[in-house]
């Protein structure tokens, strides 16, 4: 069930877009910058994030996708800039303060 949730959600185009225009559009705001995905799935905006020029993204995510998202970032060339952390993030202890906190909260 969680994988066709994360399906649908990737699968509807609008809100993809609005959410890659939202970051990737706007490199000023993540060029260099320490990046925390909250709740990241399957890493998407972590990836647009790393995509954007941020210079180290935390993937934060409680549930088994973070398995499929750690995959998505490999795959993408991105396991330099974005690290994938399994755990609830009211109890991950980062080594570095973030300066940037995107999510989806829905």
């Amino acid at each position: 069930a969680l994988i066709d949730e994360q399906m649908s959600m990737l699968q509807d185009a609008q809100r993809t877009r609005s959410y890659l225009r939202a970051i990737v559009e706007n490199p000023p705001c993540f060029k260099g910058k320490v990046v925390l995905d909250v709740g990241c799935g399957t890493g998407v905006l972590a990836i647009f994030a790393a995509r954007a020029g941020a210079s180290k993204v935390y993937a934060i995510e409680a549930s088994d996708m973070a398995s499929a998202a750690k995959t998505l970032v490999e795959t993408n060339g991105l396991s330099d800039v974005v690290q994938v952390v399994r755990g609830l993030v009211e109890t991950v202890e980062l080594p570095e303060q973030v300066d940037i906190i995107v999510s989806e909260w829905m």
